[in-house]
């Protein structure tokens, strides 16, 4: 089955412009393959960058989405909302993911692609931050860049260049994020996701210059060591 129906009716003028990373769009897709969620769910999207994800999320659910992000104003995200003419089931709002500005137990759902390594990488932030304003029995869907393994200890001489210490921080492989999770949420699954090839491969025929400095580093790693982890689970 393929994971790509959805998202091939988008403009890719409109993706390469809005892409900050891996293609977003292929990531949720994917991610929420086998998660249910209906109309009148309030889902959160959390640190949704231009907002693509918000984007397929309202279009394919029909669900209430509140797209946050820090680095990325409302504003311009409320703009791209009506250029799709989505901005009625799409709430943008401009907030750091460690001040969420939600009432106890709001949500239906989170989910989060591309974000949660940069704040969640951690013991205290799930349970903490995120947890208190999720329902019992809310969908947990997370996406984010990993490794196939732990590298740290020994990091392969070729992709020295490319991993800055801070981001290696954020990198870790499925073994080290499944114990953050496993206890919190039901009917719990973890793995490494299909769409990395295809995900990565549009965002570097971009012009972006991220993109264009990633291109070195991807090349450099061959498929050896970097992939996607994708997890899901509801909020026991």
């Amino acid at each position: 089955m393929s994971y790509y129906f959805k998202t091939e009716k988008y403009d890719k003028d409109f993706l390469s412009e809005n892409m900050m990373g891996p293609n977003p769009m292929l990531i949720v897709e994917e991610l929420t393959q086998n998660v249910t969620l209906k109309k009148g769910m309030r889902v959160l999207d959390l640190g949704c960058g231009k907002g693509l994800s918000s984007i397929f999320l309202a279009e394919k659910f029909g669900v209430q989405v509140f797209a946050v992000d820090l680095w990325v104003s409302a504003t311009d995200n409320l703009k791209r909302f009506k250029q799709m003419e989505i901005d009625d089931l799409i709430i943008p709002i401009h907030s750091d993911a460690l001040k969420l500005p939600f009432a106890d137990g709001y949500f239906d759902a989170v989910i989060s692609v591309d974000a949660y390594h940069y704040f969640g990488n951690n013991d205290h932030y799930f349970d903490e931050k995120l947890k208190p304003i999720l329902k019992k029995g809310a969908i947990v869907a997370l996406a984010f860049p990993g490794m196939k393994y732990e590298v740290h200890d020994a990091v392969p001489v070729e992709m020295m260049p490319y991993w800055e210490e801070e981001a290696l921080e954020m990198w870790h492989s499925i073994d080290w994020w499944k114990p953050k999770f496993e206890k919190s949420l039901s009917d719990f699954h973890i793995k490494e996701m299909q769409c990395f090839d295809k995900a990565w491969n549009d965002w570097l025929s971009t012009e972006n210059p991220y993109a264009i400095e990633d291109r070195a580093m991807i090349n450099a790693d061959g498929g050896r060591y970097m992939n996607i982890i994708g997890l899901i689970g509801k909020l026991i």
